[in-house]
């Protein structure tokens, strides 16, 4: 067993840096009021000023202004307000027309699926062997009835980063709202919702070294989306429920401390993990565009042998690493992903998923390869499909 675990599952969550816990630390134990209006007490004009600062500090970010960037429980959440708030517009009831792709994470995916069964009409893009959509094909989908083109920057699972851009221009062309689930892209990736005609954009803060149950949702001024639950009247009256002022002031300390510096190492340990696992591992698939792919992912088939099995042997040896088959995905199903970009189930469910972090190193990519080669050819030897191919 490895003498240090070593983590390499961080677009799952990030271990929260320690100066990320010192911003919220105020907010937790002196600072604790909620946030209060100009004319309250002291303590909750303080928490009101944190939140501003906090908001004002991700809107930036981003490009965006502070009012167009409203505070929520995370990613699974941003994406729910953004899609279920522009088809419940009373003044939308005419646009019934969805369009989205089918390896979106599953806040996207299941929300859509939802809809789809309650009537509206939505269009589930494929993508290319590499994850990437043909936006002639996006253009053909539109039509004079679609409402929203929801489209991830980046993969959640194989990293690869969509040309938003371009899918921003045809949208505002088309004159079709375009919201990006960029869970996974913020701090990591160039994004500015101008430049890239962005109307709603999902982010989250546990995928940065930052807070559990904190996200952001921007939203394009005068986009008519419709508050979808009840209760009090804060984010401009576009999320009720007290505002969670230590998780917004973590989140946007967090957003800081990612530097251009730290994402080309990222690059730098990227790329290592996958020559030297294509080298040194016979029959081994790189998943995902080669280049257009998140800085900190790599995703890869060990043919022959289940990505469940490999999960599990590297955990007692003491790597944290995660699989998109059923087993960790509570679903009887293979990987949605691997399957769209034209994977079988032997390549979905030998998927595995590495993902890093700015607490890892060089020898930490030395080390998960010679445990994972050691142990695909263990699990190799006792594999009924390494014999199946064997008789073949």
């Amino acid at each position: 067993m490895n003498k240090k675990p070593i983590y390499l599952d961080n677009s799952s969550a990030t271990r929260m840096d320690e100066r990320v816990l010192e911003a919220m630390k105020p907010y937790l134990f002196d600072t604790y009021a909620v946030a209060s209006s100009e004319f309250g007490y002291t303590m909750g004009i303080q928490s009101r000023k944190a939140l501003q600062k906090a908001r004002k500090t991700l809107a930036a970010i981003i490009s965006a202004q502070p009012k167009e960037f409203i505070f929520t429980a995370g990613g699974t959440e941003s994406s729910n307000i953004a899609i279920k708030g522009l088809v419940n517009n009373s003044n939308l009831k005419n646009k019934n027309h969805l369009i989205t792709t089918g390896i979106e994470d599953f806040p996207v995916l299941n929300t859509m699926k939802s809809l789809g069964e309650k009537g509206y009409k939505v269009t589930f893009l494929n993508v290319d062997k590499n994850g990437l959509i043909n936006l002639k094909e996006l253009e053909e989908a539109i039509t004079d009835s679609t409402l929203l083109v929801s489209i991830q920057h980046a993969n959640q699972e194989i990293g690869t980063v969509q040309d938003i851009k371009q899918i921003g221009k045809l949208c505002k062309s088309k004159g079709v709202l375009f919201h990006s689930d960029a869970t996974h892209s913020f701090t990591r990736l160039p994004l500015d919702i101008n430049e890239f005609n962005i109307d709603l954009l999902t982010i989250s803060s546990h995928t940065i070294h930052g807070p559990k149950g904190v996200g952001g949702l921007f939203l394009r001024e005068k986009t008519p989306l419709t508050k979808w639950v009840d209760g009090g009247y804060q984010e401009f009256n576009k999320r009720a429920g007290i505002e969670n002022i230590p998780g917004a002031v973590g989140f946007a300390r967090a957003a800081e401390l990612v530097t251009p510096e730290e994402n080309s190492r990222l690059i730098n340990l990227r790329d290592l993990l996958i020559e030297k696992v294509l080298t040194e591992i016979p029959e081994t698939t790189l998943n995902g565009h080669r280049t257009k792919r998140l800085p900190q992912n790599a995703n890869l088939t060990f043919h022959q042998v289940e990505g469940e099995s490999i999960t599990l042997h590297m955990d007692m040896r003491g790597f944290s690493l995660s699989t998109g088959s059923a087993c960790f995905s509570n679903s009887l199903e293979a990987s949605h992903v691997i399957l769209g970009i034209g994977g079988d189930h032997e390549r979905a469910h030998g998927s595995v998923r590495f993902s890093l972090s700015r607490y890892n190193t060089r020898e930490d990519i030395d080390l998960v390869v010679k445990e994972i080669k050691d142990v695909v050819e263990k699990l190799r030897e006792i594999s009924p499909l390494t014999k199946k191919k064997t008789e073949v």
